[in-house]
């Protein structure tokens, strides 16, 4: 078994030994694997000078672009400074003092109900459950953390403290976040069982006739940064992604409805929709730029398990694409 790098605690500054057996590796492979973090975050490190080799600084900048891969050599002592685990970063709190209201916050539309442990929160488009950078502001754990300092350290900790389930960016609507971790385990067992009910709204493109089907098909990432997931042959290490789809309303090109997803996967309501030839209007990344929209128009109207029960009307933008698109009654 190859010997671990050595790693220990030199506050604020970490030290990793480069041992024989991984001499001549990447650089920023050994610093993601070695501390446990994603090569962006590692970027983050090289460009901001806070890896040195004695008295050089290791980076972007010093090392060039061509040669970022270049290989260490063994027995290098490397320094990181200000070096802080993943699960120790702490989420930046919106506000301080007292308690604002959560409809004023940049990220958060309402707190539409909350229990022991839990709240389930009313997300607005265009804000991300949880920020990348411990200086990140706007995102719905920033407003957390200012109304429950708990929540950090709960579940997988450090930025992603307390995050049961996530909603794309652009999508709107009931997210639930555990401040305690007994709510967390509980309630990432329902997601994971697909124990939780999940409602959504969408408006696609062109006319969706019929009733409630149910569909089922082998999705797969198939690009990172930015992700796409695409309805690929079925095959080991596909994930089967089931759900119902319900026509609602008739719109001009389009067509309102209805989503219950019974399994859950990156971009699965939309990678599916697509592939029937119905992609969500406004959603550039799978053809839905056909119908006039300000963003994906995808919406987590429900979600309920056991007595957590929370429900979030349209958003402003949701119902004005409705309006826009509404075909005139007989007379």
């Amino acid at each position: 078994m190859a010997q671990e790098p050595e790693l220990r605690d030199a506050d604020p500054t970490r030290v990793l030994v480069v041992p024989a057996a991984r001499g001549g590796e990447r650089l920023d492979r050994f610093l993601a694997s070695s501390l446990g973090i994603s090569r962006a975050r590692v970027r983050e490190l090289l460009e901001g000078g806070g890896v040195r080799e004695g008295d050089r600084r290791l980076g972007y900048r010093d090392l060039g672009y061509r040669d970022k891969g270049a290989p260490l050599r063994a027995g290098a002592r490397l320094e990181i400074a200000d070096y802080r685990a993943p699960r120790d970063r702490r989420i930046a709190p919106e506000a301080t003092g007292a308690e604002p209201p959560w409809g004023e916050s940049p990220a958060v539309r309402a707190l539409l109900a909350r229990g022991p442990g839990w709240l389930a929160l009313d997300k607005r488009a265009g804000a991300p459950v949880h920020p990348l950078r411990e200086e990140e502001l706007g995102t719905v754990l920033n407003a957390v953390a200012a109304r429950h300092p708990e929540v950090q350290g709960v579940g997988e900790a450090g930025l992603r403290s307390g995050v049961v389930h996530r909603l794309d960016v652009d999508t709107s609507g009931v997210l639930l976040v555990a401040t305690e971790e007994r709510a967390w385990q509980r309630l990432r067992e329902a997601f994971r069982s697909h124990a939780a009910l999940k409602v959504y709204r969408a408006i696609v493109a062109g006319r969706l006739a019929g009733g409630e089907r149910e569909v089922e098909l082998p999705l797969a990432v198939t690009r990172h940064r930015p992700a796409r997931v695409r309805v690929v042959p079925e095959r080991d290490g596909a994930w089967i992604a089931t759900q119902s789809v319900r026509p609602l309303l008739e719109l001009a090109g389009a067509t309102l409805v209805e989503v219950r997803p019974r399994t859950g996967f990156l971009h699965q309501i939309r990678a599916t929709l697509a592939h029937l030839g119905h992609p969500v209007a406004g959603d550039a990344a799978y053809g839905g730029e056909a119908v006039p929209a300000p963003r994906q128009m995808l919406h987590a109207a429900r979600l309920q398990f056991e007595e957590i029960e929370a429900e979030s009307p349209d958003p402003e933008d949701f119902r004005g694409v409705i309006e826009a698109l509404s075909v005139p009654g007989p007379g």
